[in-house]
Parts: structure tokens; sequence; C-alpha cells
């Protein structure tokens, strides 16, 4: 609103500088950009990262297999408990010893981290993701993970470029400030020995 308001107060005004229009229209753009451009560079950025965020999802579900993991009791060192007064970032993830059935129906057994409280004691079950030879994988992306990320993607994008736009903004306007300030530096150069004398430019 302000490049707008700069552009109306400096049009026709007679007192204007040579940049107060430039720099009003320079304001005018860069808004512009901020409230279309960098909004459509944001929904962009979202579809593509959703898109192939998809597919990458779409593969991790051929590729990855949801069994079940069945305690069989703690893991190697969990008898022993760990310094209790030491922070919880530097004391061991917890483990369990447990076995689970490999996509071609083979027992493996080996030792996993607990992914929750009440998965600790012989008997007790959680969900496992594993790859086709039955190895433990991160869990496969979902459609909620993927809509997740591409709004961040989007988001960030938007006000990435938003930035970019603002910072170009200041630095152009920076340069004709100091184009200006030249200008009259010069001016002031050649009038000044002559200021206050009778007759001075006349």
């Amino acid at each position: 609103m302000r490049a707008v308001v700069g552009l109306r107060r400096w049009r026709h005004n007679p007192l204007r500088r040579p940049t107060d229009l430039a720099e009003a229209w320079v304001a005018l753009a860069a808004l512009l950009l901020i409230v279309f451009a960098a909004p459509a560079a944001g929904w962009a950025a979202g579809r593509l990262t959703g898109a192939s965020l998809t597919e990458a999802a779409r593969l991790q579900h051929q590729r990855h297999h949801l069994t079940t993991a069945h305690v069989l009791g703690p893991g190697p060192g969990e008898a022993s408990a760990g310094d209790p007064d030491a922070p919880l970032s530097t004391q061991p993830r917890p483990s369990v010893k447990a076995y689970w059935k490999a996509p071609d129906g083979d027992r493996i057994t080996g030792t996993l981290p607990v992914p929750r409280p009440d998965a600790r004691d012989e008997g007790d079950t959680f969900p496992l993701w594993t790859d086709r030879q039955g190895r433990p994988v991160a869990r496969a992306l979902g459609p909620d993970g993927v809509r997740e990320h591409a709004v961040l993607a989007g988001i960030g994008t938007a006000l990435v470029a938003a930035g970019l736009v603002e910072g170009a903004r200041r630095l152009v306007v920076r340069r004709m400030v100091r184009r200006r300030y030249a200008w009259l530096d010069r001016e002031w150069a050649g009038t000044g020995p002559d200021w206050g004398r009778a007759g001075a430019g006349s």
C-alpha cells in the first residue's frame, strides 16, 4: 500500500526527485511479486514435492512390508540399568530381543530398538517394517506424511521467494539512495564555495 501511495504522491509532485518515482515503482513491483509470485512458487513447489513423495511412498510400499515383532526379552546390556543421573540424550536407547517373519515366511531373530515403553516384556508385540529380505527398515511414508512434507516445502519456498524479493528491493533502493547522495555531493561541491556570497549564481 505504501508503494501505491508513493506512486500517487510522487507522480505529479513538482518537488519529486528523479529517484523518488523509481523507488515507488520498485516497491510496487516487489509488493506484487510478494503477493502473487511468492505464493505461486510455493504452490508449485508443494505440488512437485507432493508428486515426488507420492511416487517415493508408492515404491516404499512395494518394497517395504509390515509385519509383527514378538518380544523375547531384553536386549544386550538391558539387564543393567544405566546411570540414572545421566542426561536422557546420552543414555543408550532401550532395545529388546525379538523375532519376526520375513515376507517369504522365514523366522528372523534379532535385536530391535523399543518403539514404545509398553513393548519391552516377553510376549509383547509391536509393528515392524522390513524389506524383502526381512531386514528392519524405516516406516513407509503414508499420505499424511506426504501431505505434511508437501505443505512445509510449499510454505518454505514461498517464504524464501518473498525474502529474496524483499532483499532485492532493499538492494536496489540502497543503490538508488547512494546515487542520489552522490549527485547531491556533486551539486553541493559546485555551489558550496559560492554559498552566501552576494550575486552568486547570477
